[in-house]
């Protein structure tokens, strides 16, 4: 056997440092964004279902996730909203006093080194719950959803927003968006788009912790086919020609092989967002017993940074962050 010629790649195997010398892709709890469901109303502190160890929280108990988001060290979040009420045009959404605007106001006025990102959508602002205006035909209207959703982005600059985080899928609505805020004084502001972003099944547990299910149909007319791998590029190439800073794919583990592809072809940030199914399927295991979470989980992440992603948005961000201390 020794006359036998092969590689022998176990060389740079066979001990903790030989690999730590080799090891190519890193996660650290910098690339770490924590969305945060935040809800109008007093002394609430609701946990989500079908996402154990999330939960919803009205801004007099925001400080209380802020405390332990800041000592974690994870130095981003993004801020969705749950209004007391619904319109038609999602008009609480853009509302000065909306509440993703007073939240984002809370958390910079009282940890103002955390980096807020304003999610700027509709859905769960409408009664029918899509991303966009509705016709009396019950089709999502795309250029007047334009106006209402620069509107929103410029109310939560105005906020203090660092960042205005799109997340319609309405074609344009990046150059709408940011011709919006250049007009209101907002040209510093860098919008982080959902550039690719499919119609997906893995978005269920969040539509329960946002309560923005749609009320009929679905999302296919404007978000992207499962199927399709080329469309992404033709997505992502029209936001950055519009003016985005950031480009986020998602949900992420389904769809690594886009990550790799819009981190090959772009040259701004990727983010890679661990959407609540991917979250709701770990946790499920790892409360049965049947996956080692902090394993599973630290895997699942470097996955994403491997495939390209500069950023990851999760909602496994505080005990990633941890496990990360502790190594």
């Amino acid at each position: 056997m020794t006359n036998l010629q092969f590689k022998r790649h176990r060389r740079l195997r066979q001990n903790p440092t030989m690999r730590a010398m080799v090891k190519e892709t890193y996660l650290h709890k910098e690339d770490f964004i924590y969305p945060i469901f935040v809800m109008e109303g007093e002394n609430i502190k609701n946990p989500v279902a079908s996402m154990p160890g999330v939960y919803q929280f009205s801004i007099d108990r925001l400080q209380e996730e802020m405390d332990e988001v800041v000592s974690l060290g994870i130095p981003s979040v993004i801020l969705f909203g749950l209004p007391a009420e619904k319109d038609a045009v999602g008009s609480q959404a853009y509302h000065d006093h909306g509440i993703v605007q007073e939240a984002t106001r809370f958390v910079k006025t009282n940890y103002p080194e955390v980096m807020v990102i304003a999610d700027t959508c509709l859905c769960e602002y409408t009664s029918h719950g899509h991303c966009g205006v509705v016709s009396e035909d019950e089709r999502i209207l795309n250029d007047p959803s334009l106006d209402l959703l620069a509107q929103t982005a410029v109310s939560q600059a105005k906020a203090g927003a660092d960042i205005i985080a799109p997340s319609n899928m309405m074609d344009g609505f990046v150059t709408a968006i940011r011709k919006g805020l250049d007009e209101a004084g907002f040209e510093d502001i860098p919008i982080m788009s959902y550039a690719v972003k499919y119609a997906s099944a893995y978005y269920g547990p969040f539509r329960e912790a946002a309560d923005g299910a749609p009320k009929f149909g679905d999302r296919q007319s404007y978000q992207m086919d499962p199927s399709n791998r080329m469309e992404a590029m033709r997505e992502a190439t029209s936001d950055v020609e519009e003016g985005a800073d950031f480009l986020i794919v998602k949900p992420a583990l389904s769809y690594l092989d886009i990550v790799r592809d819009v981190k090959n072809n772009f040259d701004i940030p990727v983010v890679a967002y661990n959407v609540s199914g991917e979250y709701a399927m770990v946790k499920a295991a790892a409360l049965n017993g049947w996956m080692d979470e902090k394993k599973t989980v630290l895997e699942t992440l470097l996955s994403m940074k491997r495939a390209g992603a500069d950023l990851i948005m999760t909602y496994h961000a505080k005990d990633a962050a941890r496990w990360l201390e502790e190594k």
